[in-house]
């Protein structure tokens, strides 16, 4: 099937995707590569956005940034011990995903588990235990890859990712992915927001954070394995903490925060497919449409926050000059 964006340059690529979007919901039209990738990335940024503004409220960013590294060793582990079964799978997407989830979610207690074991038992503080276990396990997870699949893809698509390889199958994973990181925090929306913003009312009420601090864990692990395809271990972490931070320079309400942290994801997912299909047509230009999406997030931080300092400053100076 050829790709009907070939060839297109930014605005173009815009135009033929909203044309062909109102097709594709009638059955006119199938969707294209480019299209699964514009709506896997969507789905990302929304899955992670959801957990990771609960990650930031409860300031464990950290932690997240630990199971993005160690998630690695599983995966990793995962494809390891497939070899002896017969199967040699010649990239990460070969991999099956009940194999990931298992690997991925046993791989992220045991962080949870060393980070917390160090904290309390050894008496270190948090972020000091975090970058221990995360560097450890991360450095394992590199050097079995060297070791091990020296001669595959899956090192470079498990840490980078590979959305020109995504599919069909991809979109109906991350989809279901978020679908049940949507339905987990609506049933826990308040417990998550109680104890995110005070944590000892909550238990005292009889809410325990522990215990939501793990589901938050399991959900993190979730979101990074049906990542992990797209943008790989890595470049997740900034889908998880950037779209929540550029939203909090711009509400300070919950509701509102995930809301416009959702739109940021989508906007960004859709700019970079656009300019990695424009710097492919005009410039014959083959870049990484996931580095580009992070690039597009950070990009979008910076402009906000730029825009809200100047408007500071602009409002401090009318302010001075009504009162001089």
């Amino acid at each position: 099937m050829n790709n009907p964006y070939a060839g297109s340059t930014f605005g173009e690529f815009f135009l033929l995707f909203f044309q062909r979007i109102g097709q594709i919901l009638f059955g006119q039209e199938m969707l294209a590569s480019d299209e699964v990738q514009v709506l896997v990335l969507s789905l990302v940024a929304l899955s992670s956005v959801l957990v990771g503004s609960f990650l930031v409220l409860k300031k464990m960013a950290m932690l997240a940034n630990s199971l993005s590294h160690t998630v690695l060793l599983g995966i990793v582990i995962a494809y390891i011990l497939l070899i002896p079964l017969g199967e040699t799978p010649s990239h990460a997407h070969a991999i099956g995903i009940d194999v990931l989830l298992i690997a991925s979610l046993l791989t992220g207690l045991m962080t949870t588990l060393l980070t917390q074991g160090l904290t309390h038992l050894l008496k270190l503080q948090v972020d000091a235990s975090t970058g221990l276990v995360f560097t450890t396990l991360f450095a394992l997870g590199v050097v079995l890859v060297t070791v091990y699949t020296r001669n595959a893809h899956i090192g470079i698509e498990a840490i980078m990712g590979n959305v020109d390889a995504l599919h069909v199958h991809d979109l109906k994973l991350i989809a279901g992915i978020t679908l049940f990181d949507a339905l987990i925090i609506t049933l826990f929306y308040k417990e998550f927001k109680l104890t995110a913003f005070d944590a000892p009312f909550g238990n005292a009420i009889g809410f325990s954070s522990n215990l939501l601090n793990y589901l938050l864990m399991f959900l993190t692990s979730l979101t990074v394995i049906g990542a992990f395809r797209a943008v790989g271990v890595l470049l997740v972490l900034c889908y998880l903490v950037g779209p929540v931070l550029a939203a909090r320079l711009l509400t300070h309400r919950l509701k509102y925060l995930l809301f416009i942290a959702g739109a940021l994801g989508i906007g960004s997912s859709l700019i970079s497919v656009a300019l990695s299909r424009h710097l492919l047509s005009v410039y014959h230009l083959p870049v990484s449409t996931a580095g580009l999406s992070v690039t597009v997030l950070g990009t979008l931080f910076l402009a906000i926050a730029l825009a809200k300092q100047l408007t500071r400053r602009l409002q401090s100076g009318k302010f001075l000059s009504n009162h001089a």
